[in-house]
């Protein structure tokens, strides 16, 4: 459960940490009046739950009430990497004399948090990343231990840091023990022309698992509408395991460890996956419909893998699935399918004897992805 900007720093100011003032509003008016509360000049942020908004014009700069105004309603109905801007959060401007990054994320595979840190934060940090891993530090945090003081000074160290960062390390620490969170970042965290560290922005993500405890944000089985993908919102209605990416090919495979390793073959093939979709142990007619009809609604997808190996579920019943599929949804773009595991055979012969002049079948994971990937092009 992503959270948006402001509620970040809310949690951050209840845990002793700087931010700046700011208000949160949804429509132009309010926004000049919350300007001129806040002194006049002032920074206008749109709340979307995804990255990338400083770069897609989403924060602006406003000199005065009247600017903050037409900001507003340039930015509020903004279209964000598919998240449209209902909302937005106007800001007291920081004079900054540097800025950091901190973070803290779960490490799965290692059971452990994974502290990430730079003396360069900022919207370049992925760029920094890449280009100089050697300024970004990588701390393990073991979660019995947490970040102790002695903790929080080694990731300062480690980082190039000021000193008296430590101090909003711990604090960080806190946030993700108390708020049951997966994902907590600072980006940037700045250091203002009076030596104070405030944070200027925040990203946190609260493990779905504790929404019970974090009702405040939305808990039970809610979501939150605006924030929601339409695509996303589909498949959860049909009962479906799926994530939204950002790619042109489409991928349907039964267990998630089978999907995760197609997204992988189809991006060495050149292409990125449009979606991570998980249909389980069943494949059923209804099944496989549910998934169509959502991938297919994705105008980006160009192409569409259906990935399987028979266990429990066999092939041709899984190929039975697809023909009927195919006969209650209208197929829009090619698909390439690979069978394999049990009846497999069996179920090739389905498929051929269907003759679908937009699908085509491969016998192998790396074949089919080469396949899916060429025809995205």
């Amino acid at each position: 459960m992503d959270l948006y900007e402001h509620q970040a720093r809310q949690l951050f100011a209840e845990h002793g940490i700087s931010v700046p003032d700011a208000e949160v509003v949804e429509d132009p008016k309010a926004a000049r009046a919350a300007a001129e509360r806040l002194g006049g000049r002032v920074v206008v942020k749109a709340q979307v739950k995804v990255g990338g908004r400083g770069k897609a014009g989403g924060v602006v700069l406003a000199a005065n009430p009247a600017a903050t105004e037409i900001t507003a309603r340039q930015i509020l109905g903004m279209n964000i990497k598919g998240h449209t801007v209902h909302a937005l959060m106007i800001a007291q401007p920081v004079d900054i004399q540097a800025e950091f990054y901190v973070s803290y994320v779960l490490d799965r595979a290692a059971g452990r948090f994974l502290a990430i840190a730079s003396a360069e934060g900022g919207m370049a940090i992925e760029e920094v990343a890449a280009r100089r891993p050697e300024a970004v530090a990588r701390i393990p945090v073991d979660p019995a231990e947490g970040v102790t003081d002695g903790k929080a000074a080694e990731i300062a160290a480690a980082a190039g840091l000021p000193a008296r960062a430590a101090a909003v390390l711990r604090r960080l620490w806190e946030v993700v023990v108390r708020e049951d969170a997966l994902l907590v970042e600072v980006n940037p965290l700045v250091r203002t022309s009076g030596g104070e560290l405030v944070a200027l922005d925040g990203k946190v993500t609260v493990d779905d698992n504790a929404r019970f405890r974090q009702a405040r944000w939305g808990g039970g089985d809610s979501t939150d509408p605006q924030a929601a993908d339409p695509i996303e919102v589909a498949a959860r209605a049909k009962g479906l395991n799926y994530v939204k990416l950002d790619g042109e090919v489409g991928v349907i495979g039964n267990g998630a460890g089978l999907v995760m390793s197609t997204l992988d073959v189809v991006a060495g093939c050149g292409a990125r996956p449009a979606n991570f979709l998980d249909i389980g142990g069943g494949a059923s007619a209804r099944v496989m419909a549910d998934g169509l009809s959502v991938i297919l609604a994705d105008p980006a997808v160009r192409s569409v893998l259906v990935n399987v190996f028979g266990g429990i579920t066999a092939c041709d019943a899984v190929a039975e699935g697809i023909v009927q599929a195919l006969d209650s949804v209208r197929l829009t773009k090619p698909m390439v399918v690979r069978l394999d595991g049990n009846a497999a055979a069996e179920g090739r012969a389905i498929l051929a004897s269907r003759a679908h002049p937009l699908v085509e079948q491969a016998t192998t994971m790396d074949g089919a992805a080469r396949q899916a990937a060429a025809l995205a092009r």
